[in-house]
């Protein structure tokens, strides 16, 4: 625990020095834009025939990737509706293939009913089921050794951004994941400011690209400037289709994780918020 306090301490020290001029100018080298849905609890079966139908009829942009978070009783469901080049996720998985974990499910499971990505570490998950640093690492790992895509998610409460501990947050989230993870290929990181997710309040396109270009250079620091180049950012946190396209523009955002707007039909234009 001591070389990791150490290990954001310092790195955010030297962010303060010398903030953000290596990372955007290598943003513009082909990281390809992702945008998820996460629709969490929500939906039946009518609703998500819906929303299928929508994104099976409009023209989304070819060059976003986009993977949609289903609750698990519906991911069959959704993937036999969703068109096939949209990506599909569990919103959440276990750390083990199989056992006496009862109303769990493991990574093995998405992927037998077509899933490819799962999304873990996202704030509700953190908050409310008390889901630790280490267990949601231990769970990223466990999902791209299972040969699943991973959105891991991290970010900061409204009490530690007012306090000016935004970086020494999502650093030590950043270096639990990194403990765990030795290939970063398969794995998108979100950023969602937990102050403003499902509270109508939304980073500033500035706020964001701050902590984005933080993160940038602490990809390079800790784990490599190969992985720093080509690892995607994602902005979660009240996109919507009205502010999609500024927050697009920065150089260190790569894409959204949307939550209740990705319910809606407004979800294309943020889909399409680079073209």
């Amino acid at each position: 625990m001591k070389v990791r306090r150490r290990l954001v301490q310092q790195t955010s020290r030297w962010f303060y020095a010398n903030f953000s001029t290596d990372c955007n100018e290598s943003n513009m080298s082909g990281r390809k834009f992702c945008v998820g849905g996460n629709w969490k609890m929500n939906g039946d079966q009518k609703s998500i025939a819906d929303i299928c139908k929508t994104l099976s009829s409009a023209p989304l942009d070819p060059n976003t990737e986009v993977v949609i978070g289903c609750p698990a009783i519906y991911l069959m469901y959704a993937r036999n509706l969703l068109p096939c080049e949209v990506g599909l996720a569990g919103q959440n998985a276990y750390k083990v293939e199989k056992g006496a974990f009862t109303g769990e499910i493991s990574p093995a499971m998405l992927k037998d009913i077509g899933a490819d990505w799962v999304i873990l570490g996202h704030s509700e998950r953190r908050a409310i089921f008390k889901e630790s640093d280490e267990l949601i690492a231990e769970k990223a790992q466990h999902a791209l050794d299972q040969g699943l895509k991973v959105i891991a998610c991290i970010g900061e409460t409204l009490e530690e951004r007012e306090a000016g501990k935004t970086n020494e947050v999502v650093a030590r989230q950043m270096c639990a994941y990194a403990q765990k993870i030795k290939d970063w290929q398969n794995v998108v990181v979100a950023y969602e400011p937990v102050w403003a997710i499902g509270t109508g309040k939304t980073a500033t396109p500035d706020q964001a690209q701050e902590v984005h270009a933080f993160l940038r250079q602490w990809l390079s620091d800790n784990i490599s400037k190969d992985v720093s180049a080509s690892l995607r950012i994602q902005y979660g946190g009240s996109v919507t289709a009205a502010n999609a396209k500024e927050l697009a523009k920065k150089p260190d955002i790569d894409g959204f994780l949307v939550g209740g707007a990705s319910l809606k039909p407004e979800f294309v234009e943020i889909i399409n918020a680079r073209q």
